[in-house]
């Protein structure tokens, strides 16, 4: 797992624990972990990727490409510290809180998650849950030994 800045300072992330986390939800899902990249941007990085690579024109949190090959799961997780900053506040949780929901977010897309219909969407926001709590309890356990 790698993570990246491209047009913006680094986010304050314990990188080597949330690696650890994704890579228990990967193997919890029935899959293996291969190469995966994470890299935060501004909000006008991504909507610059969305426009060049999707022929979307608008701004969003995140962009996953998918270079899955069977059981492996690969890909690069585009972010937008923007934005998360934005849902933050939008949805009254902390910074880390929503950073960590768009990671798994985007681990989920590569897991074969969907979220375009309804049914969807309510399936990835449970699995977010589940996988956030997961995380939340884990990190207890880390931070309390």
């Amino acid at each position: 797992m790698h993570y990246f800045n491209e047009d913006i300072a680094f986010p304050k992330i314990k990188k080597r624990i949330a690696s650890g986390w994704i890579k228990q939800v990967i193997s919890i899902e029935g899959k293996r972990v291969g190469d995966i990249s994470f890299i935060f941007c501004s909000d006008e990085y991504l909507l610059d990727v969305n426009r060049k690579y999707l022929n979307h024109d608008y701004y969003t949190d995140i962009i996953t490409f998918d270079n899955v090959e069977g059981i492996v799961i690969n890909g690069d997780i585009f972010i937008s510290v923007d934005r998360v900053k934005e849902n933050s506040k939008v949805f009254e949780t902390s910074f880390d809180d929503e950073v960590h929901r768009i990671l798994i977010h985007g681990v989920l897309h590569l897991l074969g998650y969907k979220d375009k219909t309804k049914k969807d969407k309510l399936l990835m926001t449970e699995k977010e849950d589940l996988y956030l709590k997961l995380f939340n309890d884990s990190y207890l356990i880390i931070k309390n030994v």
